[in-house]
């Protein structure tokens, strides 16, 4: 004999329609609509805060600042460089290997640098490079910022005469910026020579010389103009966002993972949309 009282899983599919609310569903799609205008808001004031204290601050304590910038660099570049040379590789592995099968099936070899300047210059590449920057520096931002913030360092500063934002901020914008540009040129020109080289294994047809005039005459000035672009706004979104949630709030040690993960989740939300922007744009011209 079943039980009068059943859960809302146990339930027949046609019962758990009937208990659901839409006025409950529509507050929480309401609660979520709300925190992310809140916190676009935020991050648009933390931008400006951030641009205006870079501008009006470029040449204030700079003994201080250049070794925090370089050090910024490193971290976001040159550090990353044995893990962005094997990822470059492998990126030309997956486009070649994937690629010269239908290529060669269809007798349109010819068209294998175009398919590598639409796939790597213009989308992978760029995006690749963010998301890794963001896994390995942009989480270690939110980290370190909650941590000072949340143990008082930050009202340390403060208290000192330092502006928080100078210090902390500016740093690791021009870092991240930095590092994210030089680094997606590094896996992009990796990713091209590799995946000539993986061609060359599989027997294609196809000198060097040829490969290289594909790439330059599907090249044009526009991916040039907005592979810089893209990067930079890719290195300003990740570096804004991860230290908008570990410095603009106040946390306790308790809340920085939490803080952590939504930094992570919004800026690949929006380094997609910039991504996208970029499709339109490319569509359009």
């Amino acid at each position: 004999m079943t039980s009068p009282v059943q859960t809302a899983a146990e339930a027949p599919p046609f019962v758990r329609w009937r208990r659901f609310k839409p006025g409950l569903f529509a507050q929480r799609i309401g609660r979520a609509l709300f925190f992310w205008l809140r916190t676009i808001q935020g991050l648009g004031a933390f931008s400006l805060i951030a641009l205006g204290v870079l501008v009006r601050k470029r040449d204030t304590a700079g003994n201080v600042i250049r070794p925090l910038l370089r050090h910024e660099i490193a971290r976001a570049g040159s550090k990353l460089m044995p893990m962005f040379l094997f990822m470059s590789a492998a990126l030309g592995l997956v486009v070649i290997g994937q690629s010269v099968s239908w290529l060669t099936r269809v007798g349109a070899i010819n068209y294998l640098g175009s398919i590598m300047v639409l796939v790597v210059v213009r989308e992978l590449g760029p995006l690749l490079a963010a998301l890794l920057v963001l896994a390995r520096v942009g989480t270690a931002n939110v980290v370190e910022l909650g941590t000072a913030r949340a143990l008082g360092e930050v009202e340390a500063l403060e208290a000192l005469g330092i502006d928080p934002v100078h210090y902390l901020v500016g740093p690791r914008v021009v870092g991240m910026v930095l590092g994210i540009f030089s680094l997606t040129v590094y896996l992009i020109i990796g990713a091209l020579v590799s995946g000539y080289g993986w061609a060359f294994l599989q027997d294609v047809p196809l000198l060097p010389g040829d490969y290289f005039r594909q790439l330059a005459s599907a090249l044009t000035w526009l991916d040039f103009a907005f592979l810089g672009i893209k990067t930079g706004a890719f290195g300003f979104i990740i570096a804004i966002v991860t230290c908008y949630h570990g410095l603009a709030q106040p946390l306790r040690l308790a809340e920085v993972p939490r803080a952590t993960v939504r930094a992570v989740a919004q800026s690949v939300v929006l380094c997609v949309l910039v991504d996208v922007a970029f499709i339109l744009i490319y569509l359009i011209l």
